[in-house]
């Protein structure tokens, strides 16, 4: 579907804009395609919620957009920037400027405080910040997840809903240009999942570009746009107006 013809839409600038991206992991006897030939976009402030049945390349997909691998063909625009021929030294870089993760296993560091696991992204990047303006990004990224309260606690202290959303606050925390989210209410009871995906639904109201890799249809629909993966290629793709789904928006 055209998005320009969805109530509401308004014109944005490509985050990411994905061409003819391939993948391929060869032997001696065979070449696999993970991904075939993917093109698609993702526009700014847009929730993208990738599926399919596992094996399908969802995560190669997202490890690819996430530089954490290269395509062997095609082109990968970030903001406006060719990364698919980065180097490793030069595509970290970007990653940490214009990256936040947020992954099914929480990755916290339980010897850190919950501000110290925020600020983590922060001590790595290349744009220098006073101790000041650190903490002053930490606490207004935990007021966002409703975890201000716990800044002093160690993630071992805290539920696995807490922890996924100071996760969240730690992905936010550089002013990262999309959000890339690996199945995050895989290790969290349904209570808590909903809880997650709600607050991912706000962020996005806000503006945060996401892109979601997700198993559960539930969670699927709370996306803007959906495209659905099989054999390494997109099977179809979907797009609705801005907001949270009618059964779930009461």
């Amino acid at each position: 579907m055209d998005q320009s013809l969805l109530p509401g839409y308004v014109m944005s600038k490509a985050k990411i804009r994905v061409e003819n991206l391939s993948k391929v992991f060869s032997t001696d006897e065979v070449d696999t395609y993970a991904l075939s030939e993917v093109t698609l976009q993702v526009l700014e402030g847009d929730y993208l919620a990738i599926s399919g049945p596992s094996g399908c390349g969802k995560s190669t997909l997202l490890s690819i957009l996430g530089l954490l691998d290269a395509p062997t063909s095609g082109s990968y625009f970030l903001d406006g920037i060719d990364v698919s021929r980065m180097g490793l030294s030069e595509g970290a870089e970007v990653r940490c400027e214009k990256i936040g993760f947020v992954f099914q296993q929480f990755n916290l560091i339980d010897g850190l405080t919950v501000a110290q696991n925020v600020a983590l992204p922060l001590r790595y990047s290349r744009t220098r910040r006073s101790a000041e303006q650190v903490q002053a990004r930490v606490t207004d990224c935990l007021e966002k997840v409703g975890m201000n309260h716990r800044a002093g606690h160690r993630p071992n202290q805290l539920s696995g809903g807490q922890q996924q959303r100071i996760a969240i606050a730690r992905a936010l925390v550089a002013n990262p240009a999309v959000l890339l989210v690996d199945e995050p209410t895989g290790n969290l009871d349904s209570a808590n999942g909903d809880a997650i995906m709600a607050l991912l639904d706000e962020l996005n109201q806000a503006g945060t570009t996401i892109c979601m890799v997700t198993h559960d249809p539930r969670y699927a629909d709370f996306a803007r746009t959906r495209i659905s993966l099989l054999d390494g290629k997109i099977q179809s793709s979907h797009s609705r107006a801005a907001g949270r789904p009618k059964d779930e928006a009461a």
